[in-house]
């Protein structure tokens, strides 16, 4: 979180708003492979945009995972793999929007978890509860929903069950849709560019600090499914974009009239994410293949086989899919909590963006760009159904820390990635298969360079003064206890949710 609350005296705001500006980006980007307005080959293109898309496609994915028994979706109901397509493909248009005409600097575009917590409330309420289930886990049903007194051995059609989630859901896509519209306005106005003056490098740290350890959790809990193939994924990631980043791998090509003849690329350095993945996903097909594993062991590929068999091959997501969304005034008072969480986040994602990318800080205009098409992105997400808002990707930011990649066009082909495997869900279900402990090691690199990212910012701070050293202090050690404290007592706070969803 941003902490508002800092009393700068005059001269040292100045002071540190002339560090900020003055920040060089000369040493980043001579590191860098590709800079931000650089266009690799047109086979890197889609190579690095996959890669991105595979950084990004752990989190698309779980937010059906954790909405649809919300929203009485059955585990193997066809409508996740609909929830999954129609995220995906709603990224990639937004992810193309934002490094079009929004912040323009090389950042991804997905589901944003900020908004579960209002939406699990919304659809807590009496009238959204689900009806009494059956133990049947294809429909998510327990008992005779549409029951007939005349015929006691009526029973649920399939057009019922999703006439029951799409009803709810409709409910939560108007909600997003009227709450999303406060986050234009603040971009549209000018509010977000006019609070930057308040926002130093003292500021800076613990937000993007927080953001990279935000994941700890999350992080911690997939790689524990099986720590020794997190391991050993995040020591070949390091292996490959640390100790290899030099080795250039010669590649055959033809040159007419010449010939051929070979280029050396590094390919250790560009593709680190997706040759980790590929390598340690290959030796998980091989062993579930062999039936080496015991059925249920996180390493297995065929654990959610389900979801590959019940996509279709192709199917185009298109807005109201699921019908005219409807409004809930107590729904959008809650989603506009999770817009505010995004907008945090999403400012301290454009700063460690540009820092990482090369770029100086983004400058007032281009923020309250980027915060009015996320604002259009969430109307997006709402229109298409996704059940969630839109928000920037930390993770995708890290990785360019890792691959030293920061092309914009790179991250506009993962979104052109993102659109296809939305369409066809044949293909993006396929990378369901991955196992989560590999998502895990990931992720415990990337939430780390997000982290010393954030960190990286203090040398721009005098630490010499008592007075930022309390501040840096307490907001992070803040930052983490507060948030675990209100975990831990749901009910110490009366929100009138009888539930207490948190």
């Amino acid at each position: 979180m941003i902490i508002m609350n800092v009393q700068v005296e005059p001269n040292q705001r100045s002071v540190e708003n002339q560090q900020v500006s003055e920040q060089k980006p000369n040493e980043t980007t001579n590191r860098l492979i590709y800079k931000v307005d650089d266009v690799p080959p047109w086979y890197l293109c889609i190579l690095l945009g996959l890669q991105q898309y595979l950084t990004m496609f752990s989190s698309a994915v779980t937010l059906p995972y954790l909405l649809s028994p919300a929203l009485c979706i059955g585990e193997n109901s066809p409508a996740r793999a609909h929830l999954i397509s129609s995220i995906l493909f709603s990224s990639g248009i937004i992810t193309l929007l934002q490094t079009t005409f929004g912040i323009r600097l090389p950042i991804i575009q997905g589901g944003t978890f900020s908004f579960l917590v209002p939406v699990f409330s919304l659809l807590s309420l009496p009238e959204y509860a689900c009806p009494n289930k059956n133990n049947d886990p294809d429909t998510g049903f327990q008992s005779n929903i549409g029951y007939n007194s005349s015929n006691s051995s009526s029973i649920l059609t399939f057009p019922s069950e999703d006439e029951i989630w799409q009803k709810r859901m409709r409910v939560v896509q108007g909600s997003i849709i009227v709450a999303s519209l406060s986050e234009i306005l603040l971009g549209l106005t000018g509010c977000i560019g006019a609070l930057l003056r308040f926002i130093t490098p003292l500021t800076i740290v613990p937000t993007i600090t927080l953001v990279g350890l935000s994941f700890f959790e999350e992080a911690a809990n997939l790689a524990s499914k099986d720590w020794t193939l997190a391991i050993g994924t995040v020591v070949l990631l390091l292996l490959f974009s640390q100790y290899m980043h030099s080795f250039n791998v010669p590649i055959p090509k033809y040159v007419k009239g010449s010939g051929f003849s070979f280029s050396r690329i590094p390919i250790f350095a560009l593709l680190p994410v997706l040759l980790t993945i590929a390598i340690v996903w290959i030796v998980c097909i091989l062993l579930t293949a062999f039936d080496v594993l015991p059925s249920d062991s996180a390493v297995r590929t065929d654990r959610n086989q389900h979801i590959l068999e019940n996509s279709p091959w192709v199917r185009v997501p298109y807005p109201g899919q699921w019908g005219m969304p409807t409004v809930n005034a107590a729904g959008v008072i809650g989603l506009l909590a999770g817009v505010v969480a995004s907008v945090i986040e999403s400012i301290g994602d454009y700063y460690a963006c540009a820092r990482l990318s090369g770029a100086r800080p983004p400058p007032s205009h281009a923020i309250n760009r980027g915060i009015m098409i996320e604002g259009i992105g969430c109307v997006i997400a709402g229109l298409y159904g996704t059940g969630v808002g839109t928000t920037s990707y930390s993770e995708n930011i890290g990785a360019i820390g890792i691959t030293k990649v920061a092309s914009r066009v790179v991250i506009q082909f993962a979104g052109l990635v993102m659109m296809i495997m939305g369409v066809f869900t044949k293909f993006g279900a396929l990378f369901v298969s991955i196992p989560t402990p590999i998502v895990g090691g990931i992720f415990l690199v990337m939430a780390g360079m997000i982290t010393a990212v954030g960190l990286s910012n203090l040398q721009f701070v005098d630490l010499n003064s008592p007075r930022n050293m309390v501040v840096f202090g307490f907001s992070i050690f803040a930052g983490l206890s507060i948030p675990k404290w209100i975990a831990k007592n749901s009910a110490a706070i009366n929100t009138g949710d009888r539930k207490s969803v948190v």
